[in-house]
């Protein structure tokens, strides 16, 4: 799989796919249209799949506009139903969706929205998991309990550590100044560090990271770990409550 990185609004990524092996041509999360139609002309390639991870806007901003230039369809979560206007094919827990040659499998995540579902390349070993799982970092609860989101990066966790995390928002430097508050000692989460201030110096995307990168450094993943929450000062032993902590602090970080 190709994948191209569309910088878009602030600080949203959006992402241009691309299955050599059949032409297809697919989009996760347009933000807006303006710049995937760009690139698409850039390219000669017709768009045939519109991936949606949830409903924000700022993650279908660019469906209509989309759907009415190139009339594919649009893919999202049974549970947005209601709440993403252009969608044509709903998905839960489970469901395959085909891409040309290449198939994704749908997960569920909830925590940051109810409906919040990411898409899982096995064959590519790619992962988009929109404002589920950032790089250093996880999304704020706004729809969903600690206990929804814990079990929704545990989902994630379990996949294979060189998958390719792709995820909705370039957020990483900020994260990263959070992580080093509550792991200050992860020698990992140390060279992580100096890769990403390098990247961002010379004004480079974070992104994507892998799962084994962000097993041994993020500390949203690492709520299990007696390691972090003695680092983080914690003395309670329910991952649960260390992750709604751990988020807590971030929230008002």
């Amino acid at each position: 799989m190709e994948i191209e990185l569309i910088p878009a609004l602030r600080d949203n990524y959006i992402y241009l796919l691309h299955d050599p092996g059949s032409g297809a041509v697919g989009v996760v999360d347009p933000a807006e249209a303006t710049p995937v139609l760009a690139a698409l002309e850039r390219r000669g390639w017709a768009l045939t799949h519109i991936f949606n991870t949830h409903h924000h806007a700022d993650h279908i901003g660019g469906d209509r506009v989309l759907k009415q230039r190139f009339g594919c369809p649009v893919i999202g979560a049974v549970a947005d139903r209601h709440r993403i206007p252009e969608l044509d094919l709903a998905l839960g827990d489970g469901d395959l969706c085909e891409f040309g040659s290449l198939t994704a499998a749908v997960i569920e995540v909830p925590g940051h929205t109810c409906g919040h579902i990411a898409f899982y390349f096995a064959g590519a070993q790619v992962l988009f998991c929109g404002d589920t799982l950032f790089s250093l970092g996880c999304g704020r609860l706004f729809e969903g309990t600690p206990t929804q989101m814990w079990g929704s990066l545990l989902k994630l966790r379990a996949l294979p550590e060189a998958t390719r995390v792709y995820c909705g928002h370039e957020y990483t430097e900020a994260n990263l100044r959070f992580a080093v508050t509550v792991d200050p000692d992860n020698p990992a989460l140390g060279q992580r560090a100096a890769e990403i201030m390098d990247l961002r110096r010379r004004n480079l995307p974070t992104i994507p990271s892998t799962l084994g990168v962000e097993r041994a450094t993020n500390p949203f993943l690492r709520a299990d770990h007696p390691a972090l929450r003695q680092a983080a000062g914690l003395k309670i032993n329910d991952p649960v409550a260390v992750f709604a902590e751990l988020r807590r602090r971030k929230d008002v970080f």
